[in-house]
């Protein structure tokens, strides 16, 4: 019987989990955890732990991506800059003739 109470609470407690957590805002997360979950999965039946890392990675390469992108558009978005035209070098200065007094 402790058991099946056992399996009822740890049952109840992640669908807590799920239910309250936020829904999908964090962009890779979804993906990142079915693939570490299949990761996990192979590696020894760690399922549960590859999805929890997979999410944690395909979060950071989402927002990796999202940073690059408005990157990109923040490039296009300044105009290009004007170099100032080169200005024609100073004529030098006339010599002084220098007599010489003997």
């Amino acid at each position: 019987m402790p058991s099946k109470m056992q399996s009822l609470a740890v049952s109840v407690v992640g669908i807590a989990l799920l239910a309250g957590g936020q829904v999908a805002t964090a962009k890779g997360c979804i993906k990142g955890a079915a693939v570490g979950a299949v990761a996990g999965h192979v590696a020894g039946h760690h399922a549960v732990l590859g999805a929890a890392a997979g999410c944690a990675v395909g979060h950071h390469m989402a927002k990796k991506k999202q940073q690059e992108l408005q990157q990109q558009q923040q490039q296009q978005q300044q105009p290009p800059r004007v170099q100032p035209k080169p200005q024609p070098a100073p004529a030098p200065a006339p010599a002084s003739v220098v007599a010489s007094a003997r």
